[in-house]
């Protein structure tokens, strides 16, 4: 599935530069040292984490996305940094365990 495919599945676009990107796996966390060493490259990382280190860190893992849980929002800085890395961001109203349970389901 690609990133731009999770919009159907009730996520919101906060970036989207590369929609189209290939999601093959999934990692949560919020330690943003812990994810750098974990996450996989084209996996979609779930966080509640909204600082301008997430944008570092996905550029770094190389992650197909961003899924902020709980309703979590960038600022409009962010946001803007996110489109210049080409780091998808998507949002949720949803916990970081729904969330994996819908990827879980729509990548198996």
């Amino acid at each position: 599935m690609n990133v731009e495919g999770l919009l159907e599945h009730g996520f919101t676009a906060v970036a989207l530069p590369d929609g189209s990107r290939q999601i093959d796996g999934v990692y949560i966390g919020d330690l943003l040292s812990w994810v750098m060493g974990r996450a996989q490259m084209d996996n979609a990382w779930i966080t509640i984490m909204s600082n301008n280190n997430v944008i570092a860190v996905a550029s770094l893992a190389d992650t197909a996305c961003v899924i902020l849980a709980e309703g979590v929002e960038l600022s409009t800085e962010l946001k803007e940094l996110a489109e210049a890395k080409d780091i998808n961001v998507l949002s949720s109203p949803k916990s970081a365990y729904e969330i994996a349970v819908i990827l879980s389901g729509l990548l198996a």
